[in-house]
């Protein structure tokens, strides 16, 4: 078992784990020695180190355990090490895009959108596949990753650039067209692709005329009282000084990534120890021409803490104390599997490109892990297999990140991990498709905070 290995190695460890321990906060939540140490135990593994990692954990509708290890800062010649604690926020990836949802349902419930139109009624323009011209491409499809669009071409542009130009056959930045499927219509076939929610933020752009960061802040980070955001740039000094800056210990020569774990730790992203975050557009930029700019397929700052805010209400049917963000319907909908992976007929894409049978069920922004045997294995977030997850993943400049709950259960598990010293692919999991780091942390998560029967 690999609870073993782990209590045989660490009596060499001693020291280091007493120092992660100490250094670990917890806010209002009793505390659990032994998961401590097993997190502790994990997170600094001499072979498989991380650079911080924070963790939280809901039992019975109710957060029960919340940590933090490591650093949110390494020292560096000119700064000293800080902490990670119950404040740090992460630059938490693609579990972005679960939040950035929950704003697309908010103005569905208004009315300002419906989730089967074409979305060229709201952008103003015809939105086609050029191989497919006459099949519309609906939020449905986009939110579903069903739409045909592909990250072949990228998927963020600098303000100045209009979202219109990329996509249309002909536009100024159209190029070899890389951004749309060649053999599959809209509707129909799964491929995760980062650049549905930029087209997502212009449509949300274009109906209410609020930049996307902006927006957002009135939908869902506002009304849950969630401290950070989407544009860093408009942070105060003291919320930039409580982000996480996202390390590993590689570097990239010829498009080639080195890993050396027994190298320094190399930033990725959000160190803004030597200057302030870059302004991604000022008062001259129009809402609805370009709604990659503020990253909504991954570009939220938060903390565990607030993002659990977020899985709370999901939980909830939509509320969160006493106030109601979404209707019970509504959650219900984006909890519903939309798309479900065909083995004996493939229509999608199981692989993120790094792991395969990763993808196995998708609701409206949202992933449903359906943790079964044979060809949706790949998706098993916790060893027993008792645990019946929607939620979502993010890996991005070196962080990697987990918001996962059983509605049923009134159970969830949330993890950030600032980065790694080693290449995560080199430690694939053992019973899914995630990491073997990512398993342990859940794992250790599930048993000792949501089993428990302390």
């Amino acid at each position: 078992m690999w609870i073993t290995s782990f209590n045989a190695r660490r009596s060499g460890w001693l020291s280091t784990f007493a120092a992660l321990i100490l250094g670990a906060t917890l806010s209002g939540c009793a505390t659990t020695p032994s998961l401590d140490d097993e997190l502790a135990t994990i997170a600094s593994d001499p072979q498989h180190r991380l650079a911080s990692l924070s963790v939280l954990a809901v039992r019975d509708g109710r957060v029960v355990y919340e940590r933090q290890f490591g650093e949110r800062f390494i020292a560096s010649a000119t700064d000293a090490a800080k902490p990670a604690d119950a404040k740090t926020m992460y630059r938490i990836a693609s579990v972005s895009k679960l939040v950035t949802a929950i704003g697309v349902m908010r103005l569905v419930e208004e009315r300002k959108l419906a989730l089967d139109e074409d979305v060229s009624t709201y952008l103003g323009w015809r939105l086609r596949n050029p191989h497919f011209p006459e099949a519309k491409i609906t939020l449905r499809m986009l939110l579903t990753h069903t739409s045909s669009l592909r990250d072949g071409a990228f998927y963020f542009w600098p303000a100045k650039i209009a979202i219109k130009d990329v996509l249309v056959p002909g536009g100024a930045q159209y190029g070899e067209g890389l951004m749309w499927a060649h053999d599959h219509a809209p509707g129909g076939y799964f491929t995760y692709c980062n650049l549905n929610s930029g087209v997502i933020a212009t449509i949300m752009e274009r109906v209410t005329g609020e930049r996307f960061d902006r927006l957002m802040k009135r939908l869902v980070l506002g009304p849950l009282g969630m401290r950070g955001g989407f544009n860093p740039a408009d942070f105060t000094g003291e919320e930039l000084a409580d982000v996480a800056t996202l390390y590993c210990k590689c570097t990239e020569r010829d498009n080639v990534e080195k890993w050396d774990p027994s190298g320094a730790w190399n930033p990725q992203v959000d160190d803004y120890s030597m200057r302030r975050p870059e302004v991604r557009a000022d008062e001259q930029f129009v809402p609805g021409t370009n709604g990659t700019v503020f990253g909504p397929q991954g570009n939220l700052r938060v903390s565990a803490a607030d993002l659990a805010k977020v899985l709370l209400m999901m939980m909830n049917g939509g509320e969160y104390e006493g106030r109601r963000l979404l209707a019970s319907a509504t959650v219900d909908q984006m909890l519903t599997i939309q798309w479900r992976y065909d083995p004996a007929s493939p229509n999608g894409d199981h692989s993120d490109g790094k792991r395969q049978r990763l993808y196995n069920a998708w609701g409206l922004g949202v992933q449903i892990f359906l943790g079964e045997t044979g060809p949706f294995a790949g998706d098993k977030v916790v060893m027993t297999n008792d645990f019946d997850a929607a939620g979502h993943l993010g890996d991005a400049y070196g962080l990697t990140s987990a918001l996962l709950f059983d509605r049923d259960r009134r159970a969830g598990m949330i993890f950030f991990i600032g980065g790694t010293a080693f290449d995560p692919a080199t430690w694939p999991g053992e019973h899914s498709a995630l990491y073997r780091h990512e398993e342990l942390i859940l794992d250790a998560l599930y048993r000792g905070a949501i089993e428990t029967t302390q």
